[in-house]
């Protein structure tokens, strides 16, 4: 009857220990996270320009550089989003940030080990301590195998929020990938466009150069013919010799230009080149971008989620710092098999050990409790970042919507400027021609017309720039729903150990590699050689 009562209280004793530690397990000590509510206007004002906007589902989305329907550019996008080194280290850094996260949940599981080994041994016959008629052995073999298995239960969750932790820090590292190929799309499509209206304020000034030569002739023919002075022929030659200098400057800022598309696409400079453009002015309309609401840029910006994801890891961090104040528990078991043979197998032989382990420091000067408000700052401190990427996405979407539109008018008005520079031009040459003014007002209208030509090429650079650029502020088409989710973060699979050289796809993180990453020359057979990429494009 005592034994029955025993054994009922101990089968009790265990079933509640069980239901204890079922509860433990499920502490979470970290704080319930949201994300910020923030207050937003109802729409994009563009300090006057515009007025509340539609939902942008007609926002350029992927490839967003093809609205401006140019070939070579497409090329170059497509090749630089294929090869630039910068955007391959960052996509590695999110493998990186993968596998922390995987090593990190690792501890959840039983740490298995396995060891095994034998020795064999002789003493000396002379050694200490043996008697000269002793008959003790002087050799012994020892063989050995065993096997030891340690567990945490993670009753206070300090292993769980730690793993919640990392997987958040590498869906930020994900969208840091986002910010950076974004980036990079930007910057090269900026890049390209600027190249252009150089070319086209090189061709401007080939043909006001060409006008120029002829405007020196005449003041020569005149000069010898005694109707006109010397210093007609010197305003004409300075004004020629001014204009060919202000070429050369344009041509050198064209290959500086040349040069850094060439190291974003992966290309040794000196091997690369884009054929120039003939054009006097940009092939390119101007675009009418629509920007949706305010509160749908949260979603489309990859700096605003990767500001929130940090945030969210951060508030994990304040479970793991508030775990530190309780104990760590740790089941141990090991055993196996020892002899001075090979007869390993029997119960004689075998060997064992458990037990239990819970830490709980006493006292540690206030180091728990400095880590604890360390992590409440910290968390502070990333939902003012976020606050703060929030704000400055809405100044980036600001700034684009009044350059767009102001810079739009400037081109328009500038070119009405050239029309009348143009004319004027005309008139005080065959004025100066028929002698009925000097070459002083020929050389006053031939430097109007060629500033207005030029900033009227400038104007329309600028409003084209300033395209890619609201583009770039409203997220390029990126959606937050292209990060990867929570259970996508583990880089590979729980029996997995092949095919470890590459994670698997999480997300829109590009993490190929190939050959032609090796190959700076630019042409390569998925990469014919630029300029013919040009000359295909430009119909030539």
């Amino acid at each position: 009857m005592r034994e029955s009562f025993k054994r009922r209280a101990l089968r009790g004793g265990v079933a509640s220990a069980v239901l204890c530690l079922s509860l433990l397990s499920g502490c979470d000590l970290a704080p319930k996270y949201e994300a910020p509510k923030f207050i937003y206007p109802n729409g994009w004002s563009g300090k006057g320009v515009l007025v509340d906007g539609k939902p942008a589902d007609d926002v350029p989305k992927g490839k967003w550089w093809e609205v401006f329907h140019d070939p070579q550019l497409n090329a170059l996008e497509e090749k630089m989003l294929a090869s630039n080194p910068d955007l391959q280290a960052q996509a590695e850094i999110f493998t990186q940030s993968r596998d922390i996260a995987r090593e990190t949940q690792a501890q959840l599981a039983p740490q298995l080990n396995g060891s095994a080994g034998m020795s064999n041994n002789k003493t000396s016959l002379t050694r200490l301590w043996r008697g000269a008629n002793a008959n003790s052995p002087t050799t012994e073999s020892s063989v050995f195998y065993s096997g030891a298995a340690t567990w945490e239960p993670d009753f206070f969750s300090r292993i769980r929020n730690a793993t919640r932790m990392q997987k958040n820090m590498a869906q930020a590292s994900a969208a840091d990938y986002a910010n950076l190929r974004l980036m990079l799309e930007a910057e090269l499509a900026s890049d390209y466009l600027g190249l252009r209206g150089l070319d086209a304020q090189y061709a401007v000034y080939d043909d006001s150069i060409r006008y120029y030569q002829t405007a020196v002739k005449i003041t020569r023919l005149r000069q010898a013919g005694a109707i006109a002075a010397g210093l007609d022929v010197s305003r004409a030659e300075n004004q020629l010799f001014a204009t060919m200098a202000s070429q050369s400057n344009v041509r050198a800022q064209r290959q500086v230009m040349e040069h850094a598309i060439a190291v974003m696409v992966n290309t040794v400079p000196g091997s690369f080149h884009i054929t120039p453009s003939t054009n006097q002015t940009l092939p390119y309309t101007i675009l009418r971008i629509p920007t949706g609401f305010p509160s749908q840029l949260l979603e489309r910006r990859p700096d605003i989620a990767s500001a929130e994801r940090n945030l969210a890891a951060n508030s994990r961090a304040i479970g793991v710092a508030r775990a530190a104040f309780y104990p760590d528990v740790t089941f141990s078991l090991n055993g196996g098999f020892m002899n001075n043979g090979f007869d390993l197998a029997s119960l004689g032989n075998s060997m064992w050990s458990y037990g239990v382990q819970a830490v709980e420091p006493l006292f540690t000067g206030g180091l728990r409790r400095a880590a604890l408000q360390r992590a409440w700052s910290q968390y502070r401190e990333s939902a003012d970042h976020y606050r703060s990427t929030v704000l400055a996405a809405f100044q980036d979407v600001e700034d684009g919507i009044s350059q767009t539109q102001a810079f739009a008018d400037q081109q328009k008005q500038q070119m009405a400027a050239v029309d009348a520079a143009l004319r004027t031009q005309r008139m005080t040459m065959a004025l100066y021609t028929g002698g009925l003014t000097n070459y002083l007002d020929v050389v006053v209208a031939q430097q109007a017309a060629l500033v207005a030509r030029i900033d009227a090429v400038q104007a329309q650079t600028i409003q084209v720039q300033a395209s890619v650029r609201l583009i770039k502020a409203l997220g390029g088409g990126w959606d937050k729903v292209a990060l990867p989710a929570v259970k996508d973060i583990n880089p590979f699979g729980i029996l997995q150990y092949d095919g470890l050289h590459h994670p698997r796809p999480a997300g829109d993180v590009d993490t190929r590699t190939g050959p032609a990453d090796q190959d700076l020359s630019g042409a390569t057979p998925a990469n014919p050689p630029m300029k013919d990429l040009t000359a295909a494009s430009s119909g030539r």
